[in-house]
């Protein structure tokens, strides 16, 4: 994972490299290269881009991307007076009608910037925002302060933002502004000393490197695990389908889902290599499992509280790995877990905010503190913050920060995909030695498949998320589209 720094950190790592010798002048032409090789795979031949260039380094940065950007039509619009900026963007906006350039890279302002805009920069920025047209914004977006997240009066609003070096700590408050997020890595600066002194790291493919591991030629299923998944109720067996599907594309040893009974055969029917049982509240169901999923689909006002009551037991006494997901999630009481027992819970903004009795809004102001708390509350379990860069941490340790994905996972039963995966995973004795890693790999494979459909069709549905999940290779990972 790449450390996640400040912009003190980020200067003092500046400093380093100038002591080795490097350039400011050669690591601009670096990251101007970067910045076209990626502007070059978000655009067509022939598309149109803007380039608004400030005074200072990040100007510096936008302007070294123009020879790298063959096949396209590049205009530069250098601005030092935010009045005469305005003017000309405006004039120029109008003079092409319907016809808008395919992208606006922002050069105007970087990490340096720390007290309040002034009017005049503001209406620049809002025209900017307002003109339509999706903005890539080189390191920071503009306006934005990096070591808080928040505008200093106004803030590019980023589809994507290049970021040099390292994310910055700002982005974890300011996914609103940044978008989606590229490290520029290779760009000449000296080896980083940060990964023991920061909190948060920022999840590379590279970090998956030989996961899944190798399979020994004289396995069978009893090596690789079962995962058992309690999923299904009246009127959402869905949850329960796509959850298994899940965890076939994990590929332990064995998947058992069982539903409530009145769910049996919609769920029943619609799969084949998992096996399916209706739930018996008299039925011993953890034997000869490895890992237990409860929650997807539970949502019936008639599941049953026996249900309920093995699902908090299994908690906490049960050695075998658990994942709670969606509204099993409510049923959670605070408290201890076994020692060395995986626990893991995987809510999104809303259902963290139920878990700490407050809302969604007053989460999503401070992830990381809301997933620490939760952890805590639960027994110190491994927590799955979902959404935009997805959590994943403890109470304690480094809290890593997701990198794949886009807005299009905000589908109904992506999350239950999810949950079935991570728990096909976590069967697997060879996967446990390191829960918090497969958690990561899983987070990451799920984003990463969502990516890898963008790039090669405009819509695409769960089922085709599921027969992706575990495709993309984390050695050749390409990147990601626009989403």
């Amino acid at each position: 994972m790449l450390p996640i720094l400040t912009v003190e950190q980020m200067r003092e790592w500046e400093r380093a490299t100038w002591a080795t010798g490097q350039t400011e002048q050669n690591v601009i032409k670096l990251v101007g290269q970067r910045i076209a090789e990626h502007l070059l795979e978000l655009s067509h031949s022939g598309d149109e881009i803007w380039i608004i260039a400030g005074r200072g380094h990040n100007g510096d940065d936008a302007r070294a991307a123009l020879p790298g950007l063959t096949d396209l039509k590049c205009e530069l619009l250098d601005v030092s007076n935010p009045v005469v900026g305005f003017s000309e963007f405006s004039t120029k906006l109008q003079r092409r009608g319907v016809r808008k350039p395919d992208w606006i890279v922002d050069g105007l302002f970087g990490i340096g910037l720390s007290r309040p805009l002034d009017d005049q920069w503001k209406k620049l920025i809002e025209a900017l925002n307002n003109s339509g047209v999706p903005i890539a914004a080189v390191d920071v977006p503009s306006g934005l302060n990096a070591n808080t997240g928040l505008p200093e009066g106004a803030a590019i609003r980023a589809e994507v933002t290049f970021t040099v070096g390292a994310p910055k700590i700002g982005f974890l408050k300011g996914t609103d502004y940044t978008g989606r997020v590229e490290v520029l890595t290779d760009v000449g600066f000296a080896p980083n000393s940060f990964d023991s002194e920061t909190e948060f790291g920022w999840v590379m493919p590279e970090d998956f490197a030989g996961l899944p591991p190798r399979r020994p030629a004289g396995g069978n299923k009893g090596t690789f695990g079962h995962a058992a998944i309690f999923a299904g109720s009246r009127g959402y067996h869905g949850a329960a389908v796509l959850s298994s599907w899940g965890a076939l594309r994990a590929r332990p040893g064995l998947v058992t889902v069982y539903p409530q009974e009145n769910a049996y055969v919609p769920v029943a029917s619609q799969l084949q290599a998992a096996m399916v049982q209706p739930w018996h509240a008299r039925k011993p169901h953890a034997k000869n499992c490895t890992a237990l999923l409860f929650g997807p689909g539970l949502a019936a006002d008639d599941v049953s509280d026996a249900m309920k009551s093995e699902m908090r037991q299994n908690w906490r006494s049960s050695p075998l790995a658990m994942i709670v997901d969606a509204s099993a999630l409510d049923w959670l009481k605070p408290g201890s877990t076994p020692l060395n027992a995986i626990r893991v819970i995987t809510p999104h903004p809303g259902e963290a905010g139920r878990l700490l009795e407050t809302d969604a809004k007053s989460i999503q102001a401070d992830r990381p503190a809301a997933l620490r708390e939760i952890s805590k509350k639960f027994g110190g379990c491994c927590v799955v913050l979902k959404g935009q860069q997805t959590l994943v941490g403890q109470a304690t340790g480094k809290i890593s920060v997701n990198s794949s994905g886009n807005p299009w996972l905000a589908q109904g039963g992506s999350g239950d995909l999810l949950s079935g995966y991570l728990t096909g995973l976590l069967a697997q004795p060879d996967l446990q030695r390191d829960s918090l890693m497969a958690a990561r790999y899983a987070v990451w494979q799920h984003g990463a498949a969502a990516d890898l459909l963008s790039r090669t069709r405009a819509n695409w549905t769960l089922s085709e998320l599921a027969q992706s999940l575990g495709e993309v290779s984390a050695s050749r990972s390409a990147r990601r589209s626009p989403g």
